[in-house]
């Protein structure tokens, strides 16, 4: 173990409030695509196109081809080492008076199905859906969604068209409503909700140690979180496979594979 590595081990030993920030890194070594980038295509259409109010709008069924091909990939996945070390730091740190709170920007539950608890997930989850006319939340784990997405969602680019009946779309469950359901993420354009955003800053506020793990630090208003807690004179270690807009403001930066060097930082 480097001396860097061993004095951040130390930083982690002495804090009571440690503060977890994952992005889409964590969970592209489980298979996830993270859709940024060249390769953030699915069928012919740019990933990031198809996350926005106005496309749910202009056709549904399309936006859920793409959803049900996540949820698929993303139930498919397993939880990896990153993700195991997070979790065990996490209940190891109850048992021993110290608070760690994991506040995240992947939509895929991978930490919770590590073990890990209480997640603060910024941008929403696969598993979720909301009601666009009662807006109730839900949570729904079926594979397929609904009997009209069975056998949807290849990414195969010759697919050109997406025309599910919107009846046949999934429907709220609640009496009297059947309003068309929505998965509940964040998209492109819209606020996150104000009561997570809230735990987010009172953990970036309470925090006397920082973890950012695989984000690029360029979505808002994540990318501002760690800056803020380093700004208090807070220790932040950054794990990344390479160096990001914001590194200069950290104490730490480890560089690599996130299962190998947040496994090492967080064993017990």
């Amino acid at each position: 173990m480097n001396a860097i590595m061993k004095s951040f081990q130390e930083v982690l030993q002495n804090a009571k409030n440690v503060l977890i920030l994952t992005g889409s890194g964590v969970s592209a070594e489980s298979g996830i695509p993270t859709f940024r980038g060249a390769g953030g295509f699915w069928r012919k259409y740019q990933a990031q196109n198809l996350a926005t109010p106005e496309a749910f709008a202009t056709n549904p069924s399309l936006v859920w081809e793409f959803y049900e091909y996540r949820r698929r990939v993303a139930n498919e996945a397993k939880p990896n080492k990153a993700h195991e070390a997070i979790a065990n730091f996490q209940n190891r740190g109850a048992k021993e008076s110290r608070n760690v709170t994991i506040v995240t920007q992947n939509i895929d539950e991978l930490h919770q199905r590590a073990g890990a608890k209480d997640i603060v997930e910024l941008h929403g989850s696969l598993y979720k859906t909301r009601c666009t006319v009662c807006h109730d939340v839900a949570i729904n784990t079926n594979i397929p969604i609904c009997p009209a997405l069975e056998g949807k969602g290849s990414p195969d680019s010759n697919i050109m068209i997406s025309d599910i009946p919107k009846d046949d779309l999934p429907r709220c469950q609640k009496e009297n409503c059947k309003g068309l359901l929505r998965p509940h993420i964040v998209w492109f354009g819209e606020s996150l909700d104000e009561h997570v955003l809230e735990q987010a800053y009172d953990a970036v506020e309470n925090c006397d140690a920082c973890l950012i793990i695989g984000t690029s630090s360029i979505v808002y208003p994540a990318a501002m979180f760690a800056p803020q807690a380093a700004k208090r004179g807070v220790p932040v270690a950054e794990f990344n496979l390479e160096i990001t807009p914001a590194t200069r403001n950290f104490a730490y930066h480890f560089e690599g594979p996130c299962t190998v060097t947040v496994a090492e930082a967080l064993e017990s």
